[in-house]
């Protein structure tokens, strides 16, 4: 059984065992931007706190041994603009425990062969250290003398460009060698192998040669440190959706692949013009499907699926900007096409919806289903971004949701996020159970005797939950009061239902 398919009949636990100790300091009131600097492949990294037994004697300019997290204790988590960290940080430590990525680029890091600058990566796994939130990292190439070539596409006031194939993979696997000894104590135990490579925009290589990258990486992530896990380059979501479809329909399943598709885009429809063209009947979607972009897609999601199948890749890595209803279709998919044992973690998630005109409380509300969803169907990490969005950006709008105001002020989505992560840290991940089915939707989060319930009704009609003697409820974000003893009426706003109760039992009898 997968880990999905476990995840949608019986009770999982999200916490990672066997993951290395990342040791949490107390968060620094303000961490000034380091000057820049070089060093080469031999320079220790700074000394940051053992991953072993705390020791009694701190290292230089160490504020002494900090208590132990193990693993990832929240799957909520955000991805974010270390630039404005002062903004972000008190909001980060309310969502403590969770994981996040950061983005680096050999060409980025190296770019006179033999001068390496880890400075700012250095500041980030600091920090992250000190936020008690684990670092997971995506390796590029990038172009530059190491690849050799022009690139065709910038990115971004960094100018980033797509990755190309290294010119001498020696030299690429000493790289990755380097990074992996230098971030292992700081508890990174987790490496993507390029991003999103179906966009040649990030990845100007075959599908072959991007299976023949992963492949080396693979073998120094692993030689080089054994409790490391390999992690595919996340496919876009866009991408994903046509697998869903592309799926479907090479199964026969017409009609499913038709409605998957106008579930899993109807968002998107027209905003990459004919690449996610509107779809009633079969010749259509087999058009769409048939892009030259979309065709690439299907294919680097083939590659990427055979690296999980040979175990060149031990986490799938998702990624899934659509409206929650894409949710199930795409779970569908996952379940179907991940080998058994596989993690499965959502590295980005968010909500595309160029000139949304949703108000803030209906856009919270979209976000807690789907991230609550993905985790109910056995997603096991699931990281928002943007945290905040940038008014600076180049689609000159809010394209994709951001939790926080630009300035780091929370909004409603922020403060319901935060108390998902409240409610799951430390607590086993519990879908509802079936016979609820078609009534409710939602997860729980079970720590010792207590059940916290996220609910919502899963039709246009409200559904009374008995409450149990002492339960609590309120709304996602909110504080929660004292239920009455009538029961709690779900509607299709999300709530908290909290009680020293089983699930099974707290979901029997509705009305």
């Amino acid at each position: 059984m997968n880990r999905l398919r476990a995840g949608a009949v019986g009770h999982r636990n999200r916490r990672l065992p066997g993951r290395a100790r990342a040791l949490a300091a107390v968060l620094a009131a303000a961490l000034l931007v380091s000057a820049g600097c070089t060093a080469d492949d031999n320079d220790p990294p700074p000394a940051p706190p053992s991953t072993g037994a705390p020791s009694g004697t701190p290292a230089a300019g160490d504020a002494g041994p900090a208590p132990e997290v193990t693993g990832v204790r929240n799957p909520f988590g955000a991805h974010w603009d270390w630039s404005r960290y002062q903004q972000f940080a008190p909001y980060l430590g309310r969502i403590g425990g969770s994981a996040t990525y950061e983005e680096i680029a050999w060409c980025e890091i190296e770019r006179t062969s033999g001068q390496l600058d880890w400075t700012g990566l250095d500041e980030i796994a600091t920090r992250s250290r000190d936020l008690g939130i684990t670092l997971h990292l995506k390796i590029r190439t990038g172009v530059c003398w190491a690849t050799g070539g022009t690139a065709k596409y910038t990115r971004g006031a960094a100018n980033k460009t797509e990755s190309a194939m290294p010119t001498d993979l020696a030299a690429y696997q000493r790289f990755v060698q380097t990074v992996v000894k230098r971030y292992a104590p700081y508890g990174v135990r987790e490496y993507a192998i390029e991003n999103e490579v179906n966009a040649p925009s990030y990845w100007a290589g075959t599908p072959e040669e991007y299976v023949r990258l992963v492949k080396a990486a693979a073998e120094t992530i692993r030689a080089t440190d054994p409790a490391a896990r390999v992690v595919d380059s996340g496919i876009s979501s866009v991408a994903y959706g046509m697998g869903v479809a592309d799926r479907l329909l090479q199964a026969g399943r017409v009609p499913d692949a038709i409605a998957a598709y106008r579930a899993y885009f109807q968002r998107r429809v027209g905003t990459r013009g004919q690449q996610i063209p509107e779809v009633t009947a079969e010749a259509q979607l087999r058009k769409a499907l048939g892009t030259d972009t979309n065709s690439r897609s299907l294919r680097f999601l083939a590659a990427t699926e055979s690296l999980l199948a040979d175990r060149t890749v031990d986490v799938r890595q998702v990624h899934f900007y659509e409206h929650f209803d894409g949710v199930p279709p795409l779970l569908d998919y996952l379940r179907a096409k991940t080998p058994t044992g596989t993690p499965i973690q959502a590295w980005e998630v968010g909500q595309f919806w160029r000139d949304g005109d949703g108000d803030p409380a209906s856009r919270a509300a979209e976000m807690v289903k789907t991230v609550t969803l993905l985790v109910a169907g056995g997603i096991g990490e699931v990281s928002w971004l943007p945290l905040a969005y940038n008014p600076n950006n180049a689609a000159g709008s809010e394209v994709r949701y951001g939790l926080l105001d630009p300035d780091g002020t929370e909004r409603e989505a922020g403060r319901m996020m935060a108390s998902l992560a409240e409610a799951a840290r430390d607590a086993t991940v519990t879908p509802l159970p079936a016979s609820v089915a078609g009534k409710l939707g939602g997860v729980a989060f079970v720590r010792g005797a207590t059940s916290t319930l996220v609910l919502w009704s899963a039709s246009n009609a409200p559904v009374t939950v008995p409450t149990a003697p002492g339960g609590q409820t309120g709304a996602v974000g909110a504080p929660l009061r004292a239920a009455g003893g009538a029961g709690t009426t779900v509607t299709d706003t999300p709530l908290l239902l909290r009680a020293d109760q089983p699930i099974d039992r707290m979901l029997a009898n509705l009305r």
